[in-house]
């Protein structure tokens, strides 16, 4: 369903009126196409404290030219690793202070830090105040900018994460922490082609017949993957039309079906590189009205069918050493929603499944695991939503709209990155800094 309030706002009236009244005014959000993968604008890079990152080299691999002070930069690159107190905070607000206002709209302003020093509690302050630093100007850059902030100690283990934060393909993504880890795990024999960085990789996405997971699909096909359309068997039709398009693989199977992990494995004889958790269901009602039947079956798909998928496919080594596994988070699960105790404690299971195997995957098996946790997305779903209750779902965030499938698709995809192996335990919402649970 269109989004009549923000094709409203960007008119001459909406925004007289929208201002004159006070109400959200949400700009279009520049996304990624082929024949624009970054704005014009140029990236401007600063400094804060003293810093030991190379990133001349990782920010040349983002695409941006360097900007040469005409016009508006489209992105700027804060290094405030090296910032060890609270007086080197003032440097912070010196840097950012006076470029705010001047990025272009749809911009992107990142913010380096380190990770915060357990044995320097005045380094770990000044590092934290970082996060709320970031958080705050996110809530008031508007004009559809957005502001993360990346925990790094080697630039280069982070450039998959600065090339997708600093690109239109995180267009819904905002107020975020990343951590990257210290060493890149890359998957043995990547792609060298930056356009195709998942060619000769097999990726089986769950739930792909439709909605988001169409989009996933659709999205891991564009970066060169063979991609597996996992589905129910109600949704076999469906399933295939999307494999015959992505020329992909359909796989008509219920996951929550006894067995399932090891008849996937037996479907791949030659193994999987990345494995999306994106099936789900709702069973919405109050808790003092939900029978235990529905409380079941939304965990048992959501949450139980991951746990053993997983378990199933990594004890059988299908999933390949450098491989990828993307779960399907909530912000549910994270702020929690009258009305979905069961599908919220489903989401906040997948959180809690990512912070705990990710650290054993990556050294027992190679694998990193990772989950995009989507807030308000434009689907046939939240279509269905009451009126007030879809617009309150759209203007409660700091980009004032809803997400679309290709937001959280983008999200899968860097994580999915052959070169994203020092992104491990993240939990990244793709939810336009929702203000719920912020």
């Amino acid at each position: 369903m269109a989004d009549r309030y923000l094709s409203f706002a960007g008119t001459a009236p909406g925004r007289f009126l929208t201002r004159r009244l006070g109400l959200p005014r949400p700009a279009p959000l520049l996304r990624w196409s082929a024949d624009r993968p970054v704005p014009d604008g140029g990236l401007l890079h600063l400094t804060a404290g003293t810093s030991g990152l190379d990133l001349a080299p990782v920010l040349a691999r983002t695409g941006h030219a360097p900007y040469d002070t005409t016009g508006r930069p489209a992105a700027v690159v804060l290094d405030a690793s090296g910032i060890r107190d609270v007086e080197g905070l003032a440097e912070v607000h010196a840097a950012l202070h006076p470029v705010v206002r001047s990025v272009a709209t749809s911009g992107r302003i990142v913010v380096l830090g380190a990770p915060l020093d357990p044995a320097d509690h005045h380094q770990a302050a000044a590092q934290q105040a970082l996060e709320g630093f970031t958080r705050s100007l996110a809530k008031e850059t508007g004009g559809g900018r957005t502001v993360n902030l990346v925990r790094l100690t080697d630039a280069r283990a982070a450039a998959s994460t600065l090339c997708f934060l600093l690109s239109p393909k995180s267009a819904y993504v905002s107020g975020q922490v990343i951590e990257v880890g210290a060493h890149e795990t890359a998957a043995p024999h990547a792609s060298h082609d930056s356009d195709r960085p998942l060619a000769g990789r097999t990726a089986l996405v769950t739930g792909a017949a439709r909605g988001i997971g169409e989009a996933v699909a659709e999205t891991l096909a564009r970066d060169g993957a063979k991609v597996v359309v996992l589905d129910v068997p109600q949704a076999e039709e469906d399933a295939r039309r999307v494999a015959d398009r992505l020329g992909g693989i359909a796989l008509p199977l219920d996951i929550t079906a006894a067995g399932a992990g090891p008849r996937i494995a037996r479907a791949l004889p030659d193994g999987l590189d990345v494995l999306v958790h994106n099936a789900g269901i709702t069973r919405d009602r109050r808790l003092v009205n939900m029978p235990a039947d529905r409380w079941r079956s939304v965990l048992e798909v959501n949450l139980a069918s991951v746990l053993r998928t997983t378990d199933a496919l990594l004890a059988a080594g299908a999933l390949k050493r450098g491989g990828r596994i993307v779960a399907t988070a909530s912000i549910a699960g994270i702020a929690g929603n009258a009305g979905q105790t069961n599908y919220a404690a489903s989401k906040a299971g997948i959180t809690g499944l990512v912070r705990s195997l990710a650290p054993h995957a990556l050294a027992g098996h190679g694998v990193t695991v990772n989950a995009v946790a989507p807030g308000f997305i434009e689907t046939k779903m939240t279509a269905a939503v009451p009126l007030l209750i879809r617009e309150a779902g759209r203007r409660m965030n700091s980009l004032a709209q809803g997400g679309l499938p290709i937001d959280v698709a983008e999200t899968t995809a860097w994580l999915a990155h052959p070169a994203s192996g020092a992104v491990n335990g993240q939990v990244v919402r793709v939810c336009g800094q929702s203000l719920l649970g912020a």
